[in-house]
């Protein structure tokens, strides 16, 4: 084997050192987050050519220090075998994908958050990720509520680029810079529960802890989004009965995990049963005469395909069969089903449809066994966060493309690192949080 020169040998040897040190990871993890979180602004602003260079720019840093750190990860336990199918069968449904070049398009953005939310899963660890995962967040929500506020009530006007209505001065819902308020909601759930776990564990000062709760939940009401408040009371109640779990004696806490599945199915009953007056309750008539008037013209050009679905694209094209047939409801063109379990089925068929169950579900079992079983709190983060990344997809598509896919992902991976069956497989020691 030929040996490179002693000076290359040297730049290289440099080269791995620095792409491998614990400091390069955490700052390329910190930008893969805020870069996923931020990519409606940025393809607002620099197009799909500059969000395309920063994505490779990323993937190119990504393949450099796993490389540097290839010896150190347990890899028969990298990726649970769910996720690879869901990601394969995206791929799959290229052979009968009636736009194959956007298809293909949206298959690789899915590829490219799924190989970047492994990264950060594989090279950090739990209470890592949720200081990146907190720092980025308190960025986007402060930005957002500056742009707001010069926009609604220093010039009292609009910013059409980022989508930002200048609504601060009126009773409207603001968007921050996520487009829409119901992403803004979203983003305020999951940065309320990572503020609440940051504070818990102690891993940032009280007062910056104590400052972001609040910047949350300042966003969080001034969305108003209901699909966000919604979902916001499930995650209230979640954490109630994690915590009653932690505390119940391990030898009696598989009897109770029946009676909690017990109690949500008949709240989930309940709830069905009672949808009328919860949707006049969270003042929400309209948006679901919007998506139900979506939901019904879905469902029957889904039929067409029913078992294979029409192939993946992502985010909707206005301008293509069969997306061309929902036309202008309400003054508004579907950019998504607004739903992303019906998004998937559409989109993928019965087939991807039960995959992409099947790949929730053991994820959130994962992460909630973990939450309730290990002493260290920020186990619960990877919980709550599924939780709220699953109660909103049955409003919004946001959990199938860029910040959505690449939080599930990380998610995803770190509970299967710890659960999976491949860990007796793996003679990698397992980080501890």
């Amino acid at each position: 084997m030929i040996q490179p020169p002693p000076r290359y040998r040297v730049a290289i040897e440099i080269g791995a050192a620095i792409l491998g040190s614990p400091r390069f990871s955490s700052a390329l993890s910190t930008a893969t987050i805020a870069v996923a979180l931020c990519a409606f602004a940025l393809r607002q602003t620099l197009g799909d050519a500059g969000l395309l260079a920063i994505l490779s720019s990323l993937l190119v840093l990504v393949a450099g220090s796993l490389a540097a750190q290839w010896g150190n990860i347990g890899w028969r336990a990298l990726v649970p075998i769910s996720l690879m199918v869901f990601t394969l069968w995206t791929w799959v449904s290229l052979f009968w994908s009636q736009y194959k070049l956007e298809s293909f398009a949206a298959a690789t953005s899915l590829l490219v958050f799924t190989v970047l939310g492994i990264y950060i899963a594989l090279v950090r660890d739990t209470i890592q990720i949720v200081r990146a995962f907190g720092d980025v967040m308190r960025f986007v929500l402060v930005l957002s509520i500056g742009l707001e506020i010069l926009t609604g009530l220093i010039f009292d006007t609009s910013l059409k680029a980022l989508s930002i209505a200048g609504n601060l001065g009126t009773t409207d819902p603001i968007q921050g810079i996520f487009g829409a308020r119901n992403q803004l909601g979203i983003i305020a759930v999951i940065a309320l529960i990572t503020f609440a776990t940051e504070l818990r564990t102690r891993s940032v000062e009280r007062g910056l802890s104590i400052g972001s709760l609040v910047l949350g939940s300042v966003v969080l009401l001034l969305s108003q989004s209901p699909l966000a408040f919604g979902t916001a009371l499930v995650i209230l109640a979640a954490s109630g009965a994690l915590y009653a779990l932690r505390r119940v004696p391990s030898g009696r806490r598989r009897y109770w995990q029946f009676v909690l599945i017990g109690f949500v199915a008949s709240a989930a009953v309940i709830s069905w049963l009672s949808r009328v007056a919860i949707v006049a309750w969270f003042d929400a008539s309209g948006d679901l005469a919007y998506r139900l008037k979506v939901w019904r013209q879905l469902w029957d050009l889904g039929e067409v395909h029913r078992l294979e679905g029409w192939g993946w694209i992502g985010p909707w094209d206005a301008e293509l069969a069969p997306f061309t047939a929902f036309g202008n409801f309400g003054g508004r063109v579907p950019d998504s089903a607004h739903n992303a379990y019906l998004d998937v089925w559409f989109q993928l068929g019965l087939v991807g449809f039960l995959i992409f169950l099947g790949l929730l579900g053991l994820a959130f079992m994962r992460s909630w066994l973990l939450a309730s079983r290990r002493r260290s709190i920020v186990f619960a983060w990877p919980a709550l966060v599924l939780l709220a990344l699953i109660v909103s997809a049955f409003a919004e598509s946001s959990l199938l493309i860029e910040f959505g896919w690449l939080t599930f992902v990380v998610c995803c991976v770190k509970a299967a690192r710890e659960l999976s069956w491949r860990n007796a497989l793996d003679t990698k020691p397992q980080s501890a949080i």
